[in-house]
């Protein structure tokens, strides 16, 4: 097989579902799909390295993460420059259940929404999410705790515990 059809076998596999996980970490769909083409770009310039991977998607991955952290930095500081300037950023936001997530998230520290990311989107274990962090077991099961406390405190008013855990299990879909 060459390594162009290789590559393309594994983009066609992978990138829905990539783009599903960043949607959930970004909240903008059109976000998620550009970070992932990014992604798979440099994935491409490396293929002979990345194919060798036994997870060249949990590459693919950890690329567009890094490249969406980047991008929320930016955002940051361009968002202080606009309440320099009094400013106030408006967006509609749907609240059907799970973009109602995405939107809580959002609040979630950007530590807390990685683990719950590839914990509950990902369906990765609490040890392989360690592994892809470069943290302790104990950390992330401290990290994916507080970030469901978080999740629960936004829909404090609307959901239970166990149904904010239910939508979240419902973004793997």
């Amino acid at each position: 097989m060459s390594t162009d059809q290789e590559f393309t076998e594994f983009y066609l596999a992978t990138y829905r579902r990539l783009v599903g996980q960043l949607y959930v970490l970004t909240g903008s769909r059109h976000d998620a799909e550009e970070l992932v083409q990014e992604a798979f770009s440099r994935a491409l310039a490396r293929w002979a390295t990345v194919s060798a991977y036994d997870a060249p998607d949990a590459w693919v991955r950890r690329v567009a993460f890094n490249l969406a952290f980047s991008r929320r930095r930016q955002a940051l500081r361009a968002a202080t420059a606009l309440l320099r300037v009094d400013r106030e950023p408006r967006h509609e936001v749907d609240r059907s259940d799970a973009v109602a997530v995405v939107e809580a998230l959002r609040a979630v520290p950007m530590r807390h929404r990685r683990a719950l990311v590839l914990h509950y989107v990902v369906d990765l274990p609490v040890r392989e999410v360690a592994a892809e962090l470069g943290v302790p077991e104990n950390t992330v099961k401290t990290w994916l705790r507080r970030g469901r406390q978080q999740l629960h405190e936004a829909f404090r008013d609307d959901l239970s515990v166990e149904a904010t855990e239910r939508l979240l299990a419902h973004l793997k879909a």
